[in-house]
């Protein structure tokens, strides 16, 4: 499981610290082998149940987000230089984990997939929350899981959150139309 999700997730090589590389990716082996879904599904079911025709797949939406996270990152960093402090690595971690719980929250019902229930009542932030937890993840990345969505908007986002927030609905927003 761990070879075929580095191949589904190259970006996890983009985290140097090895403890959180092998922390993220052990979440996301977990929540695989935890869901209705195979490491092939993430391939082709849309990345939002919420989008009517959505023809654009979860793992093309979650490397995008990753990817312009980074480089908004880096584009802050360089041109910002010591005015603004950016883990790099939570950054990577947080945005490549902020879906993880929705693995945990689909059924298929009647041979189409859906949210569970409990995936209604513990929306995928929770979820994504408690399986980094699980694996021992820095508070810092956990927050980004648990602020990257409308959950997040009652509370404060570190810098990480806020690029990441972004990140995903810039890659989410334009496709809602």
């Amino acid at each position: 499981m761990r070879e075929q999700v580095l191949a589904i997730w190259p970006e996890i090589n983009w985290i140097s610290d090895e403890k959180l590389r092998e922390q993220t990716l052990n979440c996301w082996i977990y929540a695989i082998e935890n869901s209705v879904l195979s490491i092939e599904d993430l391939q082709v079911i849309p990345f939002s149940l919420l989008l009517k025709d959505c023809t654009i797949s979860f793992m093309n939406h979650k490397r995008t987000a990753v990817q312009l996270a980074v480089d908004i990152a880096k584009t802050m960093k360089q041109n910002f230089g010591d005015a603004i402090k950016i883990n790099m690595d939570i950054l990577i971690a947080g945005a490549i984990l902020i879906d993880v719980g929705k693995l945990l929250e689909y059924e298929i019902k009647d041979g189409k997939l859906t949210t569970s229930f409990a995936g209604k009542l513990v929306r995928h932030p929770f979820c994504g929350l408690a399986v980094a937890d699980r694996f021992g993840l820095p508070a810092e990345v956990q927050h980004i899981i648990a602020t990257h969505s409308k959950e997040g908007d009652l509370g404060i986002r570190t810098v990480e959150s806020i690029i990441v927030h972004h990140a995903d609905f810039v890659s989410f927003d334009p496709f809602k139309a």
